[in-house]
């Protein structure tokens, strides 16, 4: 009697345990990202190891997706040579990993206009007020679905290059 109540809440433990909310953090243990590529006209990024695509993704951009960001508010997505920078675990955005924009370009074209050239650019999730089927809805950054970015907030590491085409 006492074994079968032992197992009873043995099996009882485990199956509340399994019941949590699924963790928005995942592991990776695949080939190293050494590169993130954006073509922003063809709305897809690609997760790169050594100029092999691992993983590609549709995505959305700033609400004004063509041309370089260049002042804040712009709604422009940049172009160019960046870094991934940093993440946020707590972003309102599910998750979400920085952008090194601006670099000193960036600031001095934004400076010459008599601007500032903005910041905060991430790639992020979309949260549920965001999803009303408008593909192009932030203020400049890169969004894929919250399933989607906790993949790559798992795959990309601080230091990685990202490359943002036209």
């Amino acid at each position: 009697m006492k074994l079968s109540r032992f197992a009873i809440l043995a099996m009882l433990a485990l199956l509340l345990a399994g019941c949590g909310a699924p963790s928005k953090f995942r592991t990776y243990n695949g080939p190293a990202v050494t590169q993130v590529v954006v073509q922003k006209s063809a709305r897809k990024m690609y997760l790169l190891h050594n100029g092999k695509v691992l993983r590609d993704y549709d995505i959305g951009l700033g609400f004004a997706p063509a041309g370089h960001k260049q002042i804040e508010g712009d709604g422009r997505t940049p172009e160019g040579s960046y870094i991934i920078d940093r993440r946020n675990p707590n972003s309102r955005f599910h998750l979400s990993i920085g952008v090194s924009y601006p670099n000193e370009l960036d600031r001095a074209l934004a400076d010459e206009l008599g601007k500032s050239p903005g910041g905060d650019i991430f790639i992020h999730g979309r949260p549920k007020q965001y999803r009303n089927n408008v593909r192009d809805w932030t203020w400049g950054c890169i969004a894929v679905t919250d399933r989607e970015i906790e993949d790559i907030y798992a795959m990309v590491r601080d230091g990685t290059p990202i490359h943002i085409n036209p």
